[in-house]
């Protein structure tokens, strides 16, 4: 807190606005639209390896979240003022930041694979600006990002290792789905119990439960594609951007249309997010191979 106070005094409008958008880099839309991309156009290896990085850090985080569950800065000081644009995003406990995960996943992982040394620096800086940013903009303390950015990139060098450069994940689909699945199936029991015995409240639950249904998501959605769709990228820039373009806007329609359905109870939220991976994973890419074949 000492060192988010002594953040406090050197704001400026300018550099307000200019951290706040930083810290959009992080957020989960932008992540998934790379993803997606990857899978759907580019090199579905790689999407896979930042898939399960980033969703495995993802699950950790939430999993620390409500173990340790530290109140935001504002609330562990009342006489400390956050940037006001910023709160409505920082939802969920404080330790360890949400958007340093999803940062460290995206670009720790697009680092490690790029064998370019300005590519690697601009990867390696931004993730030090968004971690900076959630500091400056008082929604963090130095401990959530140090600690976040740890765990992260130790999945980033995992996955990569394994998953990508040692590619251990041949014939062995199976096993790898269902381990990401036991994983998010003890994070939603874990979440569910201190949820029914009052120790978090709803909303801290929902985050978990979100990402309990987008991971399972993810490793139901790869076994079934690895094993039973076979696709290859367009071959053409045009038909590569359509096929992109087509498939994120049933992603935002799903995401943005079942939640006024089914609401937002926490098995509704584990749906929601359910349903949109395994259209990104599964759904989407069984049409376009459909496609494929008869053309």
């Amino acid at each position: 807190m000492d060192f988010l106070n002594l953040l406090s005094q050197y704001r400026t409008p300018a550099g307000d606005v200019f951290f706040q958008g930083i810290t959009l880099l992080a957020q989960e839309t932008f992540v998934v639209v790379v993803i997606c991309w990857l899978f759907w156009c580019s090199n579905k290896k790689l999407a896979y390896c930042l898939g399960f990085t980033y969703f495995t850090s993802g699950l950790l985080v939430q999993g620390l979240k409500i173990t340790f569950r530290v109140p935001r800065p504002w609330l562990l000081d009342p006489a400390f003022e956050p940037v006001a644009s910023a709160v409505p995003g920082a939802t969920g406990y404080s330790f360890p930041s949400g958007h340093t995960q999803s940062i460290t996943a995206l670009l720790g992982t697009l680092g490690l694979y790029t064998r370019k040394k300005p590519a690697r620096f601009l990867c390696a800086l931004f993730i030090l600006l968004v971690g900076f940013s959630r500091m400056y903009l008082g929604c963090h303390t130095p401990q959530d990002v140090i600690v976040s950015f740890l765990v992260t990139f130790l999945c980033v060098a995992l996955c990569y290792s394994f998953l990508y450069k040692k590619d251990f994940s041949a014939g062995k689909e199976l096993l790898i789905s269902l381990c990401m699945a036991a994983v998010c199936a003890a994070l939603l029991i874990y979440t569910a119990v201190l949820y029914k015995n009052g120790t978090i409240e709803f909303h801290y639950a929902q985050d978990c439960i979100k990402a309990c249904g987008a991971g399972f998501a993810f490793a139901v959605g790869y076994y079934i594609t690895e094993t039973h769709i076979s696709f290859t990228p367009p071959d053409s820039t045009r038909k590569r951007i359509i096929r992109f373009l087509v498939g994120i806007a049933v992603t935002l329609l799903i995401q943005t249309g079942l939640k006024p359905l089914i609401g937002e109870s926490l098995p509704a939220s584990f749906l929601r997010y359910f349903i949109v991976v395994i259209w990104i994973v599964t759904v989407y890419p069984f049409l376009f191979s459909r496609k494929q074949q008869t053309t």
